[in-house]
C-alpha cells in the first residue's frame, strides 16, 4: 500500500510542478491555490509512504515520478522539445525508478 501512496504522491508532485507554470509567479489566485494544495498533498503522502519505506528509495522514486511526469506533460501541454536525448534521459530515470523498486524489500 505504501508503494501505491508513494506513486500517488509523485502524481501530485507532477500537478504542482506543472501548476507552478500556470500561477504566473503566484499572481493568479486559483492556479496558486491548486498548486499549493497539490504541494501539501504530495508532501503529506510522501511522509506517510516513508513510514515503512527507506527514505532514500522513497525520495528518489517520488522525485523520479515527478520529473518524468512533469517533463512528459511539458512536452504535451507546453510544447517543450521531445528530442531523442530528452526521451532517452527520461527512459533512464524510469529505469532507475523500476530498479529502486525491485531492489527494495517491502
Amino acid at each position: 500500500m505504501n508503494w501505491f501512496i508513494l506513486i500517488v504522491a509523485g502524481l501530485f508532485e507532477i500537478g504542482w510542478a506543472i501548476g507552478l507554470k500556470y500561477t504566473e509567479g503566484f499572481t493568479r489566485l486559483w492556479p496558486t491555490v491548486g498548486t499549493v494544495l497539490a504541494m501539501a498533498i504530495s508532501l503529506g503522502l510522501l511522509g506517510i509512504a516513508m513510514k515503512s519505506l527507506p527514505v532514500g528509495t522513497a525520495y528518489a522514486i517520488w522525485v523520479g515520478v515527478g520529473a518524468v511526469g512533469t517533463a512528459i506533460l511539458g512536452i504535451i501541454l507546453l510544447g517543450e522539445p521531445a528530442n531523442a536525448g530528452r526521451m532517452v534521459s527520461l527512459a533512464l530515470i524510469l529505469a532507475g525508478i523500476v530498479g529502486l523498486k525491485l531492489a527494495t524489500p517491502a
